[in-house]
């Protein structure tokens, strides 16, 4: 969002805010941006140290959120939804500071809802947000993605990138940055099924259980698999795929969707509200993916990559209707309800 406002208006000032401790903190500012972090976290689903002292870092960082507004002085706010963006949404609206909004998910955040009233323009990326917003505040715009995702790679170019065959069809298993215990557990414990298969698999483990699955794969030899940590060219990932697999996280649900690919998600159940479910069941009701239960994955999910994979038609129906559901456009789309604020 913020390298398009630069690419369109050069001179424009651009602030970050973010939560002390978090990912933004460092991947901002390797951006190119600057970036104030809050003294902000989640709120516990137990009773902790962290909840009793939730308080009093709500009412902290309210305040340095009207300091920061009252200094950086900002024609418009744009919250996106995480622990800093109810204190920075809040602030605006207290400081009379139009404000947009936008939700990745299907099942609104508790930071998009608690200001959602005072908020200018939300913008969303599934239908039915009019049970958590007020309809006439909605625009229905998509997710934005990242910029490398392009799509028409050929390919074989792209299997080749990663050393496998160009005649095998392939699976793209990724888990997010970090990982995912069940996806990976998934492929470990049918690790023997899948050397054996004429099929050959991309498998991003992330970064949290990268050398554990190195450890237990070693007596194997990966004729058919390549492992990596993190996929960086994801472009040439999604090419190589005939299949993926994923967590239903939002942003990576809307790549899938701008790509047209055939998708299994297995939703984490350790995510606020069970959200990521809801995410797959919106493409799953539209016959645009496949859903896995996360306690189901280690017995039935190769099963299934398998059974898609020998059904042509099936991957080729569902990869057409999952595209029927991008918003290739989706940054000039939130982009554009910013600027009507601004002018």
């Amino acid at each position: 969002m913020a390298d398009k406002i630069k690419e369109q208006y050069p001179a424009s000032e651009i602030l970050f805010v973010g939560a002390k401790g978090r990912m933004e903190m460092t991947k901002v500012v390797e951006a190119g941006y600057d970036i104030i972090g809050l003294n902000i976290s989640g709120f516990q689903r137990r009773l902790t140290l962290e909840n009793l002292l939730f308080p009093l870092k709500v009412i902290s960082s309210f305040l340095s959120s009207i300091r920061i507004l009252r200094k950086f002085k900002p024609q418009v706010v744009v919250g996106f939804g995480g622990y800093a963006s109810s204190p920075i949404t809040l602030a605006a609206a207290r400081k009379r500071v139009p404000i947009v909004l936008q939700e990745q998910n299907s099942y609104a955040g508790l930071a998009n809802k608690a200001v959602a009233k005072r908020a200018s323009k939300i913008c969303v990326a599934y239908d039915n947000m009019e049970q958590f917003f007020p309809a006439e505040k909605i625009e229905l715009t998509g997710n934005p993605i990242r910029t490398n995702i392009k799509l028409g790679l050929d390919k074989e170019e792209a299997l080749a990138h990663f050393g496998l065959a160009p005649d095998k069809k392939t699976i793209l298993v990724i888990g997010g940055s970090l990982g995912a215990r069940t996806l990976n557990e998934s492929i470990m414990q049918n690790i023997e099924r899948l050397l054996l298969s004429n099929y050959q698999v991309i498998w991003q483990t992330g970064s949290f259980y990268h050398k554990e699955m190195l450890e237990r794969v070693k007596s194997f030899e990966l004729k058919n698999i390549k492992i990596v940590e993190f996929i960086k060219e994801m472009d040439k990932a999604y090419a190589a795929a005939d299949v993926v697999v994923s967590r239903a996280g939002a942003l990576t649900i809307s790549e899938l969707c701008v790509i047209g690919k055939a998708a299994v998600f297995v939703p984490s159940p350790n995510v606020a509200e069970d959200h990521q479910t809801k995410n797959a069941m919106a493409l799953v009701n539209k016959n645009a993916a496949e859903l896995i239960k996360d306690a189901d994955a280690i017995n039935d999910l190769v099963d299934k990559a398998f059974e898609l994979l020998e059904d042509e038609d099936r991957v080729k129906a569902l990869a057409q209707n999952i595209l029927k559901l991008g918003k290739p456009n989706a940054t000039e789309s939130i982009l554009k309800q910013v600027l009507l604020l601004i002018k």
